[in-house]
């Protein structure tokens, strides 16, 4: 190499470039940009690699590099040139790189796997980070040049979802395609990363071996509860107790370590002290296990010391292909009687039946599962995941999303590891499963942006954040399992006419009054009270007859025993007029909770089957569990809306802007006002013409640069926006007016000149950062009574078109813009315009932490000003490191660091 190649500084990748990501097998890998020192790395890969896949890659019979093109490989410039290296513990087992085509926005793509890792999908998850990379850089084409034999590389172009067009020369198969995300693309990447998910969930609930690793002989160690249960439910597999010490364990033979066991270990359930666990990692390691579950404690839950040891734990052990459940936490349990896996503390679990199970908390996870058993609650599976240091609430959100014995999804959540992973994959369960959460921490407020920019999330819109997902969200425990009891095992009801009917004027009543409260609709003027002294038979009439009316989407019925008549024949009735039905009926039962005998239908394993009937302590319970799953079942039948193109959006220049600004401050900072300008109008945001002045002479130029009339703000923070204390001025229409309002203006801060609107309807438009929901776009109408009373709707990234209509129409003082009191009605499609476009920027650049829009005066549909009925007068915008909200990119699991 030259001496000028010696010399040169080798550039550094961006840290958002690696990550850990799952395989198609549902292992994990670990993916970064190639460095100089993976010299080593790339020789042994051609090593291990066959003559056919050498040939594949080099077109010839290449068995090893030059030192010049070792070089060439392992040096990168990380923008013309990028490449990426897929890691499995130490070995390198795949590249990936680009290299632009010189003079153009085009670059020349090509992979090597190792032939043991091949059908792995790890060509696809290559082209997907290189793909994202080259965007970042410029590059808008991918060519690539693959002979025809390699049909598995032609397969991965192909299968990408990008629109390639293809030739053939000499054996050699061309292809050119664009890499700006598609909704096709997309929608491979997130079909490709839900396989992937799902099958390493796959792995770790329905192993074929476990080994319990600190079981124990004494009831007082957690190491015996595990193999207890274990034992007790029946696993279907062979079961490996470790513990050196002894020779078996409650009657198993016991090995000294994970690596004695002669055969395969599929799961490893680790139940020693914190500080033994890294050693054993190590071993499960050396011993391919697929999973491990650590029910061991001592971790982050502890301080800055064990967070650190935590994230060794999972780094370890991804880099060794494995995911791991907890630490800290409950275990794992699946139902199915082909596995009968109690990998767990709980002595008890629910029977097998529809619903899956998420706890965050390990402390509360034997108490929730004994409530889900004492309410009839069959369960598909449950994962307690304690410190949630890998596995989280979303991996099983992708697991159920496709496990056939799984309809409805309960989740205890106590924050949000990805909240926009969260927001998308939610909304994809829930058109088909009902996805039911309760989250601790309820009352949350955003975190710092900028001064006066910083708003304070209502109760009643953190649920409509929930509701835009599809997420049905409870405010309690007991409502958790009252509604997840109605969806277990009634239908949804096809709108909110509610029919009562029972045997108590007073309780019909009660619940006539509730159902209106809840939001719903009374179907009858009046309950229907068949009276105390009534039969069964009338009551199975009444019953039937509501079921029957084409104007009755539900039924609760109110039931009080009769004095001298014994109750089992009515919960016959009851159960037997649900069994035929396909409303939803729910019950107020001899003040029972769950699926009483007399209302259960029972399956081949003796639990409570569909079409038995919830019954609820009170009147009051079954009509908010009703109406919580009325609002889910109104979600669901709403179209799914589209997040539009915005083909004159120009991505590259407002990622310059930001990119810019970051650069002499990492931390991040306010935008000046003239980056504010280009990086709004990069998306197509329409601002008024603006200028910054700090003499009374330059605001006389800017205002006639700008034209006439104009407007003169003060920047000083206790004035902006205040037209009460003289902060702004209006209706300069010549020089001497722009002087005297110069002279008028308190203070010596420098002063806004800004071309004046017309009259119109004053709005705000926000992107805040919340720590447990992640960006949010919020909309209000502006003014001090709007602010007093927090009157803004929230709705989280990505925004479709039909979310936008909502979001304008969600806000109390909605009248204001749609002639309030003979008013012109404004133009609301021009503010769900903007909307579209400050979330598409909120979106695409995730370094945004703050974006505040106030005013933004929106007009009639018709010329209003200047021809547009919607401009921006004031823009403020914080920009800093990504924060935990974001999704981590192309299949990545999580960022280095967090």
């Amino acid at each position: 190499m030259t001496a000028a190649e010696e010399a040169t500084v080798t550039p550094v990748a961006p840290p958002r470039w690696e990550a850990d990501v799952v395989a198609a097998d549902g292992g994990t890998v670990h993916l970064r940009p190639i460095t100089p020192e993976d010299a080593d790395g790339i020789v042994g890969l051609m090593e291990r690699s066959s003559d056919q896949t050498r040939y594949y890659r080099f077109f010839g019979p290449v068995r090893q590099l030059s030192a010049k093109d070792l070089y060439r490989f392992t040096h990168v410039d990380h923008d013309d040139r990028v490449a990426f290296v897929v890691l499995l513990g130490d070995h390198l087992i795949g590249v990936g790189r680009y290299d632009r085509l010189p003079g153009t926005d085009e670059a020349e793509v090509a992979f090597l796997i190792e032939d043991a890792h091949q059908r792995r999908g790890l060509g696809s998850v290559l082209l997907e980070h290189l793909a994202a990379a080259a965007r970042e850089r410029g590059i808008t084409r991918f060519v690539a040049e693959v002979l025809s034999q390699n049909t598995g590389m032609v397969r991965v172009f192909r299968d990408a979802g990008y629109a390639a067009a293809r030739s053939y020369e000499d054996g050699i198969v061309h292809l050119t395609f664009p890499i700006a995300p598609t909704e096709q693309s997309l929608a491979v990447v997130h079909e490709r990363e839900q396989r992937s998910e799902s099958r390493s969930i796959g792995r770790l609930l329905n192993p074929g071996s476990v080994a319990v690793i600190g079981a124990s002989n004494d009831p007082a160690k957690v190491g015996y509860a595990v193999l207890h249960n274990l034992l007790g439910y029946g696993f279907a597999g062979p079961i490996y107790p470790v513990n050196p010490a002894v020779r078996h364990v409650r009657g198993v033979p016991a090995y000294a370590d994970v690596e004695s066991i002669p055969d395969d270990v599929d799961l490893a359930v680790l139940a020693v002290p914190a500080d033994e666990v890294a050693a054993v990692v190590e071993a499960c390691r050396r011993k391919n296990v697929h999973g491990l579950v650590v029910i061991s404690g001592g971790f982050g839950e502890t301080g800055p010391e064990g967070l650190a040891a935590e994230r060794a734990l999972v780094a370890s052990a991804r880099a060794s292909g494995m995911r791991v459940v907890g630490p800290n936490c409950l275990g794992v349990v699946n139902t199915d009687p082909g596995v009968h896996l109690n990998a767990s503390l709980a002595p008890d679990v629910p029977g097998r039946g529809r619903v899956g199970f998420f706890a965050q908390s390990g402390a509360l996870g034997v108490a929730l599962l004994e409530r889900a058993r004492g309410r009839g609650i069959g369960l598909s599976s449950f994962v307690s995941a304690g410190n949630r240091a890998d596995v989280s609430g979303n991996d099983l959100l992708q697991y159920w999303a496709t496990d056939p014995g799984t309809e409805v999804v309960l989740l205890h959540l106590e924050s949000f590891g990805n909240p926009r992973k969260f927001a998308r994959l939610a909304r994809a369960v829930g058109r088909t499963k009902p996805v039911v959460a309760v989250k601790s921490g309820r009352h949350v407020g955003m975190t710092a942006g900028l001064a006066g920019t910083s708003v304070a999330v209502p109760e009643q819109s953190v649920a409509a954040l929930f509701a835009s997902a599809g997420v049905i969200r409870v405010e309690t425990l007991a409502q958790l399992f009252d509604v997840g009891t109605l969806l277990a095992h009634q239908p949804l009801p096809a709108g909110d006419r509610v029919a009562v009917v029972g045997n108590s004027t007073a309780m019909g009543v009660l619940v006539a009054d509730s159902v209106l409260e809840q939001g719903l609709e009374l179907a009858h003027e009046r309950p229907v009270d068949i009276g105390t002294q009534a039969s069964p038979e009338d009551f199975r009439a009444a019953l039937q007859a509501a079921l029957d009316d084409d104007g009755v989407d539900a039924v609760v019925a109110v039931f009080l025993p009769p004095l001298l008549r014994g109750e089992q024949p009515f919960g016959r009735v009851l159960r037997e007029v649900s069994a035929g039905s396909a409303k939803p009926l729910v019950a107020n039962f001899l003040s029972t909770e769950g699926i009483p005998d007399e209302l259960a239908i029972r399956g081949e394993d003796g639990m409570p089957a569909r079409g038995s009937v919830p019954s609820f302590s009170t009147p009051e319970r079954a009509v908010i569990a009703l109406a919580k799953v009325a609002e889910y079942a109104r979600w669901r039948r709403r179209p799914v809306g589209v997040v539009p193109e915005l083909d004159d959006v120009q991505e590259a220049a407002g990622r310059a802007v930001v990119e810019a600004a970051l650069a002499g401050t990492p931390a991040g900072r306010e935008l000046t006002d003239t980056e504010t300008m280009e990086l709004l109008g990069a998306y197509g945001v329409p601002m008024l013409g603006t200028r910054r002045v700090t003499d009374v002479e330059a605001a006389v130029t800017a205002a006639e640069e700008i034209g006439h009339p104009v407007v003169l703000k003060s920047t000083a923070p206790w004035l902006r926006d205040r037209r009460d204390l003289g902060g702004m001025r209006f209706d300069l229409t010549d020089a001497d007016d722009v002087r005297a309002a110069y002279a008028a203006i308190p203070s010596g801060d420098p002063v806004i000149v800004q071309e004046q609107a017309a009259p119109g309807v004053g709005t705000v438009v926000q992107v805040v950062d919340d720590p447990s929901f992640g960006a949010l776009v919020s909309f209000g109408v502006g003014g001090v009574a709007t602010d007093l009373l927090g009157d803004r709707a929230f709705r989280t990234l990505p925004l479709t078109d039909l979310d936008a209509a909502e979001l304008v129409r969600s806000p109390r003082a909605f009248p204001l813009l749609d002639g309030y009191r003979g008013s012109a009605p404004v133009d609301t499609a021009a503010l769900e315009d903007l909307l579209l476009r400050v979330a598409r920027l909120a979106d695409d650049l995730p370094e945004v932490l703050a974006l505040n829009l106030e005013p933004v005066i929106v007009g009639p549909a018709d010329a209003w000003h200047g021809g547009r009925s919607l401009v921006v007068a004031g823009a403020q915008v914080r920009v800093g490191p990504p924060t935990a909200r974001v999704e981590q990119g192309p299949r990545r699991m999580f960022r280095p660091g967090t």
